[in-house]
């Protein structure tokens, strides 16, 4: 009789460790989901998918400022924010339950608790003890609020999901994507919001070009947040109507609200991972090597915990990848962290794809890297006095013009890039692109007749 109770343990149920776990029971394995919050983690009930629903109904709202400069008698969107939440809530409640019952069906039993490891074969649940010789760590993380006077006054991205009006005023700390994207919706949805940057620039792991016309664009947005750069909070007071928060800079600003968007960091303390000798990284993540191995033999870690692409498709991808392996005889199998495509939900959004200008120099050298770049209006803009421009950049390497790297600020740039990503991560050329028919009148059309 075997010591052990399954082949597989997976500590959390996000995306990451629900789709190693599917993956592995589909290979024959026994499989355990150990999961204490509703299963689909950060990106089903806090993230991704929440934020994109608020970022449609932010989209409708930016539309209807379009409507009028096309003909439409002006007409007030009066948002119903009770209806928009209870709506998001129960579809979000549906995929919770969709969630578990793909378990069910793929064969995978799952205890609802927080998962701690006694040693590097054991997880115990609420004093019961679980037993396996594989443990995959897929616990995500959980967002940061400063160590500052008065910190607790403000909420976090996860809270804002909770907000059962929209804010009159909001403060909102931070130049990630969830500090940009939210100030977004808030603005878009009858919010006026100020955004504080510690530095001047938004994004700063991105392209810089790029993050500077993003951060131009929401500037002169009619629908725009307030942006304050260089900019820090030192602490942070209740007032009858909100907060106050009081700046390095010995300025105050008022609002309804604070959001906190300053970070996240993995969910590692509850685990008990000092038992086996697992140190966290300097930035409190765990390392693991290309196959997901962490120091430990038989402990595994994939997602947000290893802050390697802290990003949803990557979790899935890099969880399949290593069920392969363990379980499905595919020895060399592992997740290629090159060329990963990536959408910033902004008003407009912005793709990026690949190498920014900045790594391609330090990998191949400034003499050879070619840069195409083109910045136009929207044809959606014809009509309007507001003309906001799309920004689209082409890296490519010397002498081939091999693409390294593809990037837009721009309407449509969530949807057009999944495409190019695809070119890009095949290897495709400069030359490729312009042997490639255009489809016109279309924004995207541009990435092929750049010039």
């Amino acid at each position: 009789m075997s010591k052990y109770d399954y082949d597989y343990i997976v500590v959390g149920g996000g995306s990451g460790g629900i789709a190693s776990a599917r993956r592995a029971a589909s290979y024959g394995a026994r499989v355990l989901v150990i999961e204490k919050g509703p299963l689909g983690g950060t990106c089903v009930n806090v993230g991704c998918v929440p934020k994109k629903i608020m970022w449609q109904a932010a989209h409708f709202a930016h539309q209807n400022l379009l409507a009028e400069d096309y003909g439409f008698q002006p007409r007030e969107a009066l948002l119903d924010w009770g209806t928009l939440k209870e709506k998001r809530d129960a579809y979000i409640k549906r995929l919770n339950q969709i969630y578990q019952n793909n378990l069910l069906k793929s064969g995978v039993t799952v205890v609802h608790g927080m998962g701690t490891l006694i040693d590097d074969s054991t997880v115990s649940v609420e004093g019961k003890a679980y037993r396996a010789p594989h443990i995959l760590i897929a616990v995500g993380g959980v967002p940061l609020r400063p160590e500052i006077a008065g910190a607790d006054h403000g909420l976090t991205s996860n809270d804002f999901f909770e907000l059962t009006t929209c804010p009159k005023t909001c403060l909102i700390a931070g130049s990630g994507y969830i500090a940009l994207e939210l100030a977004g919706v808030l603005q878009a949805l009858g919010c006026k919001v100020d955004l504080l940057i510690r530095t001047r620039r938004v994004l700063r792991s991105f392209d810089e070009p790029l993050s500077e016309h993003l951060l131009e664009t929401l500037r002169l947005a009619p629908d725009g947040p307030h942006i304050h750069q260089q900019t820090t909070i030192h602490s942070v007071e209740k007032t009858k109507s909100g907060v106050r928060c009081h700046l390095e800079q010995g300025e105050s600003l008022e609002a309804e609200q604070l959001i906190w968007a300053v970070g996240r960091e993995p969910l590692l303390k509850p685990l008990g991972l000092e038992r086996l000798g697992l140190a966290p990284t300097p930035t409190g993540g765990l390392a693991v090597d290309a196959y997901q191995n962490t120091e430990v033999k038989g402990i595994y870690a994939v997602g947000d915990v290893t802050q390697k692409k802290e990003l949803t498709p990557v979790a899935i991808a890099a969880g399949r990848r290593l069920a392969d392996r363990l379980f499905g005889g595919q020895e060399n199998a592992h997740l290629d962290y090159g060329c990963i495509p990536t959408v910033v939900f902004t008003h407009p959004p912005l793709g990026t794809v690949g190498l920014s200008e900045q790594e391609a120099v330090e990998q191949h050298g400034k003499d050879a890297i070619r840069v195409y770049e083109s910045k136009f209006t929207n044809l959606m803009y014809s009509l309007s006095e507001y003309k906001p421009k799309t920004y689209m950049r082409l890296i490519t390497l010397l002498p081939s013009e091999k693409i390294l790297g593809l990037h837009v600020v721009g309407d449509g740039a969530d949807e057009m890039l999944q495409g190019f990503a695809v070119a890009v991560k095949m290897g495709a050329t400069k030359q490729d692109f312009d042997r490639t028919v255009a489809i016109h009148p279309s924004a995207s059309e541009e990435f092929v007749t750049m010039t």
